[in-house]
């Protein structure tokens, strides 16, 4: 029986739960501005959050995002987050949907 490969884990900055680097959204501070990053890869000083909107709500993340990456965030970077944040809202509540569609049809 081999060693097992250990999955990288991180932190989420707002909940603070430790999970498969995988399962949760990089967002880098490069010399261009702060971007999501989908892939996990780009250069740049990053930061990590859950894909539960509830980490997403601005008025939290912002404050915690400044400080993880070492930047004051732009107006232009907070509707970024802003966007991105409503469009995982809408597909988690997508996911529950389909859901509970799924446990109706199962009855």
């Amino acid at each position: 029986m081999g060693r097992q490969k250990r999955q990288p884990e991180r932190t989420c900055i707002v909940c603070r739960k430790v999970r498969p680097k995988r399962e949760l959204i990089r967002i880098v501070r490069t010399p261009a501005g702060v971007r999501i990053d989908p892939t996990g890869k780009m250069n740049g000083r990053g930061a990590y959050l859950c894909p539960d909107p509830a980490c997403w709500q601005l008025d939290i993340v912002v404050p915690k995002l400044q400080r993880a990456l070492r930047v004051a965030l732009t107006p232009a970077e907070k509707a970024m987050i802003a966007a991105y944040a409503q469009a995982l809202s809408e597909k988690s509540a997508a996911i529950e949907e389909q859901g509970s569609v799924d446990v109706n049809m199962n009855v």
